[in-house]
C-alpha cells in the first residue's frame, strides 16, 4: 500500500516538475528569480497558516461526520489520519483520499464501506463551496458563467441522485448488469445508507458554510500573495480566480489539477493585464503554499501515525 503510495508521489512530483518548469521558461527563468525575490518571506508563514487553518476546519467535518455514523476513533488518530489523506490531494480529483478509509480500517477494523461514504460527502461538500464562490464571481465579474453553470447542474444532479432512493435504486439497477459492479452491491448499500445520513438537509447545509470557511482562508491567502506583488484587486476577485482555477483543475481530473490549474490562474492574472512574469511568479507561489504544503502536511502526519502504530503495538506487546 505504501509503496504504491510512494510511487505516486514521486510520479506526481515528477509531472509538477516539469509543468513549474514549462511556467518558468515561458516566464524567462531570470525574469522569474527576479520577480520571486520580490516576494517579502514574513508573509510565507501567514500564507501558510492560512492554509494550515483550511486543513484543521475541515478536520472538524471529516471527525464530525465520523461521530454521526457512529466511528468511534481516538481523536488524535482521527486527526492524523486525516492530516494523512493530504499526501493525496497531488491525485486526479482527490480520489486517492480514500486513503483515510483505509487507514481508519487499519486502526477500528471497520470496513471502509461505513466509512468511504464520508470521504465522498467531503469531496461533494468542497466542490459545492468552490461552485459557490466562483458562480458569485462569475456573476459579479462577467466570466466563466457557462462552466460554472455546467458543473453547477452536474453536482445537483449528484445531489438528486444521492438523495433520492428511487433514483439511486434505478442507478444500482444499471450496474448490476455488470458482473464487475454485481458483486460489490451489497457493500454499495451500505455505503448510500451511511450516505443518507450524512446528507440530512441541516448537516449538509452546516457543513457547506464550514466549507466556504475552510477555502475562504486559502482564497484570503492567495490575495496576501497577489497584493505583495502590487497587484490592484479586490479579495472577491481573488477568491473568484482561485475557486473557479481549482474547479477547472478538479474537473480535468488530472492529479492535483496540474498544469490545467496553474493555466487558469496564470490565464485569469493575464487577462487583468499582469505581466507573465509576475503571473506565474504568483501561481507558483501560491500553489507551493496550497497544494505542496498539503502534501508536505500529508506525509509529515503519515509518519507520526506510523510511529504512533509501532509504539501502540510494542505497548501492547509489553502488557
Amino acid at each position: 500500500m505504501f509503496q504504491k503510495l510512494k510511487h505516486k508521489l514521486i510520479i506526481s512530483l515528477a509531472i509538477g516538475g516539469g509543468v513549474y518548469l514549462f511556467f518558468i521558461v515561458y516566464a524567462n527563468f531570470n525574469q522569474f528569480l527576479h520577480s520571486l525575490s520580490q516576494f517579502s518571506l514574513w508573509l510565507l508563514p501567514i500564507v501558510l497558516l492560512l492554509s494550515l487553518a483550511n486543513y484543521v476546519l475541515r478536520f472538524f467535518k471529516w471527525d464530525y461526520y465520523l461521530s454521526l455514523i457512529k466511528v468511534k476513533i481516538n481523536k488524535l488518530d482521527s486527526f492524523y489520519i486525516f492530516m494523512s489523506g493530504l499526501v493525496m490531494s497531488v491525485t486526479p480529483g482527490k480520489i486517492g483520499e480514500f486513503l483515510k478509509a483505509y487507514l481508519v480500517k487499519e486502526k477500528t477494523q471497520i470496513p471502509m464501506s461505513k466509512t468511504s461514504p464520508v470521504v465522498i460527502i467531503e469531496r461533494l461538500t468542497d466542490s459545492i463551496a468552490f461552485i459557490l464562490i466562483s458562480l458569485v464571481g462569475a456573476y459579479i465579474f462577467s466570466y466563466g458563467m457557462v462552466i460554472s453553470l455546467i458543473i453547477t447542474i452536474v453536482l445537483i444532479l449528484l445531489i438528486i441522485i444521492l438523495t433520492s432512493p428511487k433514483l439511486f435504486l434505478l442507478v444500482l439497477h444499471f450496474f448490476e448488469k455488470s458482473s464487475k459492479f454485481k458483486k460489490h452491491i451489497v457493500k454499495i448499500e451500505n455505503v448510500y445508507k451511511n450516505i443518507q445520513i450524512l446528507l440530512k438537509p441541516k448537516v449538509f447545509f452546516n457543513m457547506i458554510i464550514l466549507s466556504i470557511i475552510a477555502w475562504l482562508a486559502e482564497c484570503l491567502g492567495y490575495y496576501l500573495i497577489l497584493r505583495n506583488f502590487g497587484i490592484e484587486i479586490n479579495l472577491m476577485w481573488a477568491s473568484f480566480s482561485y475557486a473557479f482555477a481549482n474547479i477547472v483543475g478538479t474537473v480535468s481530473m488530472l492529479p492535483g489539477g496540474l498544469g490545467v490549474t496553474e493555466g487558469s490562474l496564470t490565464f485569469l492574472l493575464l487577462e487583468k493585464g499582469v505581466s507573465k512574469t509576475i503571473s506565474v511568479t504568483t501561481t507558483f507561489i501560491v500553489r507551493i503554499a496550497t497544494l505542496w504544503f498539503a502534501v508536505l502536511v500529508g506525509v509529515i502526519a503519515l509518519a507520526l501515525l506510523h510511529r504512533r502504530n509501532i509504539n501502540c503495538c510494542i505497548e501492547n506487546n509489553t502488557e
